[in-house]
């Protein structure tokens, strides 16, 4: 359930079809995100699942599986 929405985020922030996004999907390589794109990616995370993502950097996040990974932590630690 968590992946359908991250993807739903990640479509709409970077303007793709969700079908073509996995867990394997790098932001930058396989999307062309920036660190902007990735920060409102994690900000729209923040806002569906209505959690905050702390200590959460840019930089940590190279795949969905990665941000899929720092929301089940949120989640669980929440």
């Amino acid at each position: 359930m968590e992946f359908e929405k991250l993807r739903a985020v990640i479509a709409d922030v970077m303007n793709v079809d969700e079908k073509s996004i996995t867990e394997e999907t790098a932001f930058v390589d396989d999307l062309g995100a920036d660190s902007l794109d990735v920060f409102q990616i994690l900000m729209g995370i923040e806002e569906v699942y209505d959690i905050e993502l702390d200590n959460v950097s840019v930089e940590e996040i190279r795949t969905v599986r990665d941000a899929l990974e720092k929301l089940r932590e949120t989640i669980r630690s929440a």
